[in-house]
């Protein structure tokens, strides 16, 4: 199996430890750490009970990043979870898995992200919901550009976008833990576990922390790229696992403090919220801008790291062959970048405009299915909810590799292993296993059950065919090299 960028041992590899926890933090710490803390806390008995959900969260996300550093550190090449469901239960998983991604998991988040910038800069500069559209695709063209002219470029974008995103939370937390504690906000009784509904809103609480975190794995993607190899690929899966727990439990603590409990569930917009309330009405304007730096900071970093995988399915597979190549002088991979935004544009341009939403719903009906009920930022909260499943199944066979790669490849060293193994890798599983069901489950509460075997099935046929012609491509150039 061929790799892209396979330079990880060079000194010469582009990207440096802070740059790497820098995509983490910039594809992580996106729009949802601004509108999940209200649902989880409508989903927990209390003030304790919603810091031990994220504090959880950060914990699980961690085993998760304990399993990715074996994995990156085993396998220092760039394309993450390609790399490894390819190594560990055959080349069909992995062109699944890439051809997922492509196609709609990070295609949607790319435009949701999209999406969420234009919603928060229509209040700003009066940007009417027919014109929303435009500034969602100038977002996504505009980085793309950037990340094309050179790894440079795209990691000093991110770099930029993240520091001034960590600024502005800055503010965010001394404002909040600065203001006098609201009602409430000092008192922090313990949830009664004898309750009944505890268990089941606390599980949704966990739904939503558990996606809130979601992307720290992303660090795996550009692995070829760090320079130190290995063992900076496992400083930054760790470390920026442990910053993003760190720093949303900050802000959950200083929304807590500075709203109160009770007021801070029913926020629709909880950090604009606590600096509208302590600064003015200039306070949300200054939320909104933050929000949209750190839409761009997520789109970004997922342009950068997803076009990694791109780039490696088209250097093992012929019939993506074109996504495989990169610019002699930028390093980049141009195609796959291409491709990616292309896509994302595409979705924004279906899924973003009534036209498309319109178009959409017809056909739904014409199959006998509900159409959608458009809501949230350009109604790609629809989109996340049809990808939600497939992502943690992809998740759920790279936690399964770890066990299938320590058998197949023993003599391999491990400059990095799994602590507490078999049980942290196992509990990593069954987290991916229930977060598929929940994923699957709330898609059926929404009435999208449909549409979600409907568009996977659509999508893995299509897969599979065009994996059957790459592998006759690949046949018949084997044949012709005799």
């Amino acid at each position: 199996m061929a790799h892209f960028a396979d330079d990880a041992a060079s000194n010469h590899a582009p990207l440096g430890l802070g740059d790497v926890v820098s995509i983490m933090l910039g594809i992580v710490v996106g729009a949802g750490i601004y509108e999940t803390p209200p649902l989880v806390l409508q989903n927990v008995a209390g003030p304790w009970q919603a810091l031990a959900a994220w504090a959880l969260g950060g914990i699980m996300s961690l085993v998760g990043a304990f399993c990715f550093a074996e994995l990156a550190a085993t396998y220092p090449h760039s394309g993450g979870d390609y790399v490894y469901l390819t190594r560990a239960f055959g080349s069909w998983l992995g062109f699944l898995f890439a051809w997922f991604q492509l196609s709609i998991i990070r295609a949607a988040n790319i435009a949701m992200m999209a999406f969420v910038f234009a919603d928060y800069a229509a209040p700003i500069w009066n940007v009417p919901f027919a014109w929303q559209w435009l500034w969602a695709s100038t977002a996504v063209v505009v980085l793309t550009v950037l990340n094309l002219l050179g790894v440079v470029f795209g990691k000093r974008t991110q770099n930029v976008l993240t520091l001034a995103k960590m600024i502005g939370l800055t503010c965010v937390l001394v404002v909040g833990f600065a203001s006098e504690p609201r009602p409430g906000s000092g008192e922090f009784p313990l949830p009664n576990s004898r309750d009944p509904e505890g268990l089941p809103s606390l599980a949704t609480a966990m739904v939503l922390v558990l996606l809130t975190y979601g992307g720290w794995n992303d660090a795996a993607f550009v692995a070829a790229e760090v320079r130190g190899g290995p063992r900076n690929i496992v400083r930054a899966l760790l470390l920026g696992t442990a910053a993003i727990t760190l720093l949303y439990l900050l802000l959950n603590a200083a929304f807590l403090w500075g709203l109160g409990f009770d007021q801070a569930r029913q926020s629709h917009a909880i950090a604009a919220d606590l600096l509208e309330q302590r600064l003015g009405p200039w306070g949300a304007r200054a939320i909104a801008l933050l929000v949209m730096i750190s839409a761009l900071g997520a789109i970004n970093g997922m342009l950068f790291s997803g076009a990694r995988v791109y780039a490696s399915l088209g250097v093992d597979h012929p019939v993506f062959a074109w996504l495989g190549r990169t610019h002699q002088r930028t390093r980049t991979p141009w195609s796959a970048l291409v491709v990616q935004s292309a896509i994302s544009l595409g979705l924004i341009g279906v899924v973003g405009t009534p036209e498309g939403r319109a178009g959409v719903n017809g056909m739904l009906m014409y199959a006998g299915l509900e159409p959608v009920e458009w809501k949230g930022h350009g109604g790609f909260e629809v989109l996340s909810v049809v990808a939600t499943p497939l992502f943690w199944l992809f998740f759920l066979f790279s936690g399964l590799s770890v066990f299938v790669l320590r058998q197949r490849d023993p003599h391999l060293p491990r400059p990095f292993t799994v602590p507490l193994y078999p049980e942290l890798p196992l509990l990593f599983c069954s987290i991916c296993a229930y977060m598929i069901y929940a994923g699957t489950t709330y898609a059926q509460s929404i009435h999208l059950s449909g549409g979600l075997f409907v568009v996977t099935g659509v999508l893995t046929a299509i897969a599979l065919l065009l994996y059957r012609v790459s592998q006759r491509m690949h046949t018949t150039r084997r044949a012709g090299s005799r």
